[in-house]
C-alpha cells in the first residue's frame, strides 16, 4: 500500500477526471483550484463491455471509453484527481502508462484496491481507512463565502419583501435511488407551505437541472397562496442568493453535494426525504445529524446553531502535504 509517496515537484499540471456529473466534477476542481494547479477537466464514460465490469475486472482500461469522451493520451499528467467508478480504473490506467509518475488522488471510495491510489479522499459514510485515506464529514465543493456574499448582494433587494423567516428550498431531482415525480413534489410542497404558514415565513425555491417539471408542477400547486419565489429557469440562478439570505435551508435527501454546500452557511439546514433508499446517503446524513449539523425535515422550522463546516482547505492542505512535501 502506498504509504510513502516520492514528491510532486510544483507546479504541477492535474487532470480532473470524472463522468461530468455537475456534484462530482465540482469536487474534482475544487481540489485541483484548493490545490493551485494548472488543470484540465476530463470528463469520460465507458463503453460495452466495460460499463458492464466492476473497475477492477477492466481489461485494457484506456481502451474503455466511448468516442465522445475527452482525450486520455499522453503526455500524462502530474496528477490525477479523479472520482466515479469510471474514472477511478482509467486512473490507475494513466498511472501505469506514465511509469508510475503520476500521482493519483481518488474521492470516494474506488471500489478497487485502495493501495492503488497513493491518496483517497473519503466521506465518513463510505467506512474505509488505511494509511492512505482522507476521511471528511461532508463532500467537498466550490462554494465560498465570497461566492456567497456576491449572490446575498445580488439578490437582496428581490426578496426583501417577503416575509421572514425566508425558507431557501434546494431541488435534486430522481436518480437510481431515489424518485422525485409530481406526486413527490406536491408532497412535499404541501408539508413546506404548512410549515411556513406556522411561523409567517415565505418559501423561495431553486430547482436542479435534474428537477423534471412534473414535480415543480406538484409542488408549485401545493404551495397554494403561500408567499414564494419559484426560479423558472431564466437568468441567473438565486442559488448562491439563498445560500446568503435564507434563515432556513430545506433541501432534498438526493443531493450529497447541495447538502454538503449548505453547510458552509451554519444555518438550519432540514434535509426532506424521498421515495426509495441508498444505505451510503442514509448514512450521510444520519452522521451529520448525529454531528448536530442537520436535521430531517419533520414539518417544522426550528432553529439551531453549529460551527460552518467546510472540508476543502482542511482537506487541501493535507493533500498538499503528502504530494508536495
Amino acid at each position: 500500500m502506498s504509504t510513502a509517496l516520492s514528491p510532486v515537484t510544483a507546479p504541477a499540471t492535474a487532470w480532473c477526471l470524472s463522468e461530468g456529473h455537475a456534484g462530482m466534477e465540482t469536487q474534482v476542481v475544487g481540489l485541483a483550484e484548493a490545490l493551485g494547479l494548472s488543470y484540465e477537466t476530463k470528463r469520460v464514460r465507458a463503453r460495452r463491455p466495460w460499463d458492464w465490469l466492476p473497475g477492477r475486472l477492466w481489461f485494457r482500461p484506456l481502451a474503455a471509453p466511448t468516442a465522445d469522451s475527452d482525450s486520455l493520451q499522453p503526455p500524462w499528467p502530474d496528477v490525477v484527481i479523479s472520482t466515479g467508478n469510471v474514472a477511478a480504473p482509467l486512473a490507475v490506467a494513466i498511472k501505469a502508462a506514465s511509469g508510475g509518475r503520476t500521482r493519483l488522488v481518488h474521492l470516494q471510495n474506488p471500489k478497487m484496491a485502495l493501495g492503488l491510489f497513493d491518496v483517497v479522499v473519503a466521506p465518513r459514510h463510505d467506512r474505509l481507512s488505511g494509511p492512505n485515506v482522507i476521511e471528511t464529514r461532508a463532500g467537498l465543493h466550490r462554494v465560498t463565502q465570497t461566492k456567497i456574499q456576491a449572490g446575498a448582494d445580488q439578490w437582496r433587494d428581490r426578496f426583501a419583501h417577503m416575509p421572514r423567516p425566508l425558507i431557501g428550498v434546494l431541488l435534486g431531482g430522481s436518480n437510481r435511488r431515489y424518485l422525485l415525480d409530481r406526486r413527490t413534489g406536491a408532497e412535499l410542497g404541501a408539508r413546506l407551505a404548512a410549515a411556513a404558514a406556522a411561523v409567517g415565513g415565505s418559501l423561495a425555491v431553486t430547482p436542479s437541472r435534474r428537477t423534471g417539471p412534473p414535480a415543480m408542477e406538484g409542488l408549485r400547486e401545493a404551495l397554494g397562496d403561500r408567499p414564494r419565489f419559484i426560479w423558472d429557469g431564466k437568468g441567473d440562478n438565486p442559488y448562491f442568493g439563498l445560500l446568503g439570505l435564507a434563515d432556513h435551508l430545506v433541501i432534498t435527501a438526493d443531493s450529497v453535494s447541495m447538502i454538503s454546500e449548505a453547510l458552509i452557511t451554519g444555518k438550519p439546514v432540514h434535509v426532506a426525504r424521498l421515495p426509495g433508499r441508498s444505505r451510503r446517503l442514509g448514512r450521510f446524513v444520519d452522521d451529520l445529524v448525529a454531528d448536530g449539523y442537520v436535521r430531517w425535515f419533520d414539518g417544522r422550522f426550528d432553529a439551531w446553531h453549529y460551527e460552518p463546516l467546510d472540508e476543502m482547505p482542511r482537506i487541501a492542505a493535507e493533500v498538499r502535504r503528502r504530494l508536495f512535501p
